[in-house]
């Protein structure tokens, strides 16, 4: 019963530390991300919609552009926004556009 306990207590603390990562990267997004992405993370203009991408997926891009790789015609904005960012921000914000639609 105490197994039980302790796993129940683990997975609410995973949870809540996701609830928050999400917020996080929420707040995050609306700072830098929402003037070219939209506020909805949908794409504006030539910048893609973001919205719903795979955490993994986005963590790799913004790993990518943040060591200066360059792969897309709005490689050098990217870049430089990228550059910016700790590993616990990009987390956040992978978090984040994972989580809308």
């Amino acid at each position: 019963m105490k197994r039980l306990a302790f796993v129940m207590l683990i997975l609410v603390l995973t949870s809540n530390a996701y609830s928050n990562a999400i917020e996080e990267g929420n707040v995050r997004y609306h700072k830098n991300c929402h003037n070219c992405h939209g506020p909805a993370g949908m794409g504006v203009a030539s910048y893609p919609k973001i919205a719903g991408l795979d955490f993994e997926y986005v963590v790799d891009r913004l790993n990518r552009y943040r060591s200066g790789e360059k792969i897309g015609s709005n490689s050098g904005l990217m870049i430089s926004m990228a550059r910016k960012l700790s590993d616990d921000e990009i987390s956040k914000l992978a978090a984040y556009l994972s989580s809308i639609n």
